[in-house]
């Protein structure tokens, strides 16, 4: 779910580079392709902008949603961030590092083990 999630962002930010690409900062854009008059008609300069702006607006919105799900999907539902787990992570809290003093171990609760009394001379 995790990878599925990762490709959506990277086609939703395809899709985003290039309605961004066909957007014209001088107005023009997508609408000075079509020059014909009946599309003059149905898509107006300002009616182009205005698409493709939302267009833009949604997908920008879409990456942020499924970059905080995939966040969700990959801390296992966890609100906090200790969820993710990485190797590198795990290796370097598990590494002992020189010089460093170590926790003691905690006192147990257990009676401490005894060895058996030497049995007693009996030979006199």
């Amino acid at each position: 779910m995790y990878l599925g999630l990762i490709i959506l962002v990277a086609i939703v930010a395809v899709l985003l580079i290039l309605v961004v690409l066909v957007q014209n900062s001088k107005g023009g854009g997508l609408s000075s392709e079509f020059s014909g008059a009946g599309t003059a008609q149905m898509f107006g300069v300002k009616k182009t902008t205005d698409l493709l702006e939302q267009i833009t607006w949604g997908l920008a919105t879409g990456i942020i949603v499924i970059s905080l799900v995939s966040y969700i999907v990959a801390s296992g539902g966890a609100t906090d961030a200790g969820g993710i787990n990485s190797v590198n992570i795990e290796k370097a809290q598990n590494t002992v590092v020189p010089g460093a003093k170590l926790p003691s171990a905690p006192a147990s609760t257990a009676p401490a083990a005894t060895t058996p009394a030497a049995p007693a001379d009996t030979t006199k």
